[in-house]
């Protein structure tokens, strides 16, 4: 049972990196390599505070989306100046940082070694220790994450960031202020991706740079891309499917290196399926061709 609710956990985190991503991606247009940047940068600081300074998991848990926040608003600064594939180096550049920083700063993050014994969190006076606890918790946070993207997306703001998306000269002569869309629909986004970073590390209690890589960007992008962008059931059905077929596969009793550079192959193979015969996606509006 415990495996099914660990399945299930799992899901609702990528569900919450696919809709914040998705914000970037399908309805301002940003195509961003640097999630799992953001996903890593909520799970150190949430638990180095929790940790080094004996903070309570409540108040480590807005800090740190607040500092993910900051940190995404100032890259995208100069990031947004770039366009179309020199702003995906931009973002593929800040990835390959923050993941050297995470690797090699070793007083402050142990480096490759990575953090072991992350304390479980309290929430309200309540422990949260067991799996199904973790899931209710986990499946609360991705209501929390849809609702406010809902409410964002179906407002003026949402509107102008998808005529952004649609055409970026014609959102500036209807007097858009463009810049100021994309920094903040990069700043919302990352500060979402880390709320799923904290709770992953107080689920896993260990963390470790190899858990927030580049590969880990693609996978979270691929959550978009084939669930489809530009709408709230994307990501979910994307996040689903991806999340399961792993799982699918070790019930062929495969040797786990096999299954591995299996798994890469169907999900290179899924997208260039996908951007070949559907571009947007299973459910998704905004095509990528």
């Amino acid at each position: 049972m415990n495996y099914l609710f660990h399945i299930l956990t799992m899901i609702s985190l990528y569900v919450i990196l696919g809709l914040s991503l998705n914000l970037s991606v399908g309805y301002a247009g940003l195509l961003s390599l640097c999630h799992a940047a953001f996903f890593g940068i909520g799970a150190y600081v949430s638990t180095l505070l929790v940790m080094k300074t004996g903070l309570a998991f409540l108040p480590s848990f807005a800090i740190a989306i607040l500092i993910v926040g900051v940190i995404a608003y100032l890259i995208s600064i100069p990031s947004i100046s770039f366009h179309g594939d020199f702003f995906v180096l931009a973002t593929l550049g800040f990835q390959a940082i923050i993941f050297s920083i995470l690797y090699n700063w070793v007083d402050l993050t142990n480096g490759p070694y990575g953090i072991l014994g992350i304390p479980r969190p309290d929430i309200l006076g309540i422990q949260i220790e067991s799996a199904p606890m973790f899931f209710l918790v986990t499946l609360l946070l991705v209501f929390i994450v849809s609702f406010i993207l809902y409410r964002l997306t179906h407002s003026p703001y949402g509107r102008a960031l998808a005529a952004l998306r649609d055409d970026e000269t014609a959102a500036l002569a209807l007097g858009k202020n463009v810049k100021r869309l994309k920094r903040s629909a990069f700043l919302i986004a990352g500060a979402l991706a880390a709320v799923a970073g904290i709770m992953f590390a107080s689920y896993a209690s260990f963390i470790d740079p190899t858990s927030f890589t580049l590969d880990e960007s693609i996978f979270i992008l691929c959550v978009v891309i084939i669930g489809g962008a530009g709408n709230m059931r994307g990501p979910v059905i994307g996040a689903v499917i991806l999340v399961l077929m792993p799982e699918l596969l070790r019930f062929l009793q495969m040797p786990d290196a096999f299954a591995a550079n299996l798994r890469q192959i169907i999900y290179g193979l899924m997208m260039v399926l996908m951007m070949r015969f559907r571009p947007s996606g299973l459910l998704g509006r905004y095509s990528f061709d």
